[in-house]
């Protein structure tokens, strides 16, 4: 090949050592650029850029330090030739999959490494959306098209352990003993009385992020950052948001709608066969057999001690009362415990980045989850799942999924529940919660109304649903009100994000501030 010729993608991935997909990720994230090849047919890139991407760009040696590599997301692995053995406390029968040095570096991500010695940033230069500083953590891994939660796949794992348990594995690396989530009851019922002077129109995500400072203000020593101390307090937080919410009455909910005849796939998304698990949130812990907050009205409880309450009703018991009123049944709320499973954590995200800057400031961990909370807030993360839920509604009620496609695109509108950077092969958190609502009755309709969406965007190739379009689904056939995907999501992703806390509060101080890149007007030379 002459110089300065354009590089095809085949030839892209052999000279950076990588996978053709992980070509594509990368020019998705605008690490490279492609153009379309003469003819029409592939990308090309340029070749220029991808020497620089393969040596300045490239992380092993910025790493060496280190001893490891930087691999998706920024996670620094060593050069042992399986991923991570089981922390101690490992449950039994959890398989630790062979993801060696050689596919850590199959998924590296060239971008600026933070110096963990002196807190700045390496070979910080014109920064792009994607050149932000890799941080180095042992809690999530996205690689090949798959999620892992500490070296074990969260699809698989969640299928198997209540939301606490996944809880406990992001903390410390155990699920047993699982965390019980409490609000001591001097702290619900100021949470009470708040949420009663709070307006009408206030959103389910205002009033969480109203009890984060309300829990925050009745904790004189939240500054302790131990990890027992932190533990403690993102047990009272977590369970103080779901606390927060209104309590919603049975006949407040959304009817169903008539089911339809047959299962759809979602373009192969839902498996026949998928069934709700039966045996896992819904089990023992009394999520189902107990009402909960949302049958008793008030925003605190009344009976027993707070360890009780905790051990009594689940996470996933107590907001399924909240969002949609009454106990529900095992199979539902078994569905409502896996999505937030699946959701408690997903590399950096743009708001556990936030949240790892706060931690690196040292803010307490209330402060941590009120910096997360407050980027979840936009469209393009946290509130997603209402635009999906408001496609899917529209679908439903029109009963024409083309006419409603049609007009997002002409009013030049993404369709939103679809397609995920970093899952070019379809997101396994999707497939797996869309399974398990196949086993839903209630859930039929909305199943096939998503299918329709997908193939009427994708016409003759159907559309991969991300996760979502899997919330609209379970909020939708639960009869909850639209935002509360979104607050689903903040109840998950703040376990992540305390889980990235404890992390970064081992690291260096301050390390997390990236160099700008000065773009104004010249500055005057000083006088002599």
């Amino acid at each position: 090949m002459g110089h300065g010729e354009r590089l095809t993608s085949r030839e892209v991935a052999e000279r950076l050592g990588v996978k053709l997909q992980t070509v594509y990720a990368y020019a998705s994230r605008g690490l490279l650029h492609s153009q379309r090849a003469v003819g029409g047919r592939g990308s090309t890139f340029d070749p220029a850029e991808v020497e620089r991407l393969r040596t300045q760009g490239h992380p092993r040696a910025r790493a060496a330090a280190a001893g490891g590599t930087v691999a998706a997301g920024g996670l620094v692995a060593g050069d042992d030739p399986e991923w991570e053995a089981p922390a101690a406390g490992a449950p039994s029968g959890t398989a630790v999959p062979a993801v060696g040095a050689a596919a850590v570096r199959a998924r590296a991500v060239h971008v600026p490494a933070v110096d963990a010695l002196g807190g700045g940033v390496v070979g910080v230069g014109a920064l792009r959306g994607g050149d932000l500083p890799a941080v180095r953590t042992r809690l999530t891994l996205v690689a090949d098209g798959r999620l892992y939660y500490r070296g074990v796949d969260a699809v698989e794992f969640v299928a198997r352990h209540r939301f606490e348990e996944v809880a406990g594995w992001l903390w410390r690396g155990r699920t047993d003993p699982a965390p019980v989530f409490t609000v001591p009851p001097d702290l619900a019922a100021t949470l009470e009385r708040v949420s009663g002077i709070l307006s009408a129109r206030s959103r389910l995500t205002d009033r969480m992020r109203v009890a984060v400072s309300v829990a925050a203000s009745s904790d004189p020593l939240r500054f302790d950052l131990r990890e027992d101390s932190v533990l403690l307090t993102a047990r009272t937080l977590v369970a103080s948001l779901v606390e927060a919410l209104p309590a919603r009455s049975e006949a407040s909910r959304v009817a169903g709608g008539r089911a339809r005849a047959g299962v759809v796939e979602l373009g192969g998304v839902v498996e026949s066969g998928g069934a709700a698990r039966s045996d896992g949130a819904a089990r023992s812990d009394g999520v189902v057999e107990s009402a909960g907050a949302g049958e008793s009205g008030g925003a605190s409880q009344t009976t027993g001690d707070a360890e009780s309450v905790g051990e009594r009703v689940g996470i996933a018991g107590r907001l399924w009362g909240r969002l949609a009123g009454g106990a529900g049944d095992a199979d539902a709320v078994a569905c409502l415990d896996r999505a937030l499973g699946l959701l408690a954590d997903h590399d950096l995200a743009v708001s556990t980045f936030a949240a790892r800057v706060a931690a690196s400031a040292r803010a307490d961990p209330y402060a941590v989850v009120s910096a997360g909370l407050a980027v979840l807030d936009g469209p393009l993360h946290g509130g997603a799942s209402r635009l999906a839920y408001r496609l899917l509604a529209e679908v439903i009620d029109r009963g024409d999924a083309v006419v409603v496609v049609s007009e997002h695109l002409r009013a030049d509108q993404q369709i939103p529940g679809f397609g995920h950077g970093l899952y070019p092969g379809g997101d396994p958190r999707a497939r797996a919660l869309l399974a398990a609502l196949g086993g839903l009755p209630a859930a039929e309709p909305f199943l096939v109304a998503a299918g329709e969406i997908a193939r009427a965007a994708g016409r003759e190739r159907a559309l991969r649903p991300n996760v979502d379009l899997a919330l609209a689904v379970l909020t939708m056939t639960a009869g909850m009100p639209a935002e509360a995907g979104e607050v689903i999501f903040a109840v998950a992703r703040t376990v992540g994000w305390v889980a990235h806390a404890l992390e970064e509060y081992q690291e260096t101080p301050l390390r997390l501030r990236p160099r700008g890149v000065y773009a104004g007007p010249p500055v005057p030379a000083p006088r002599t």
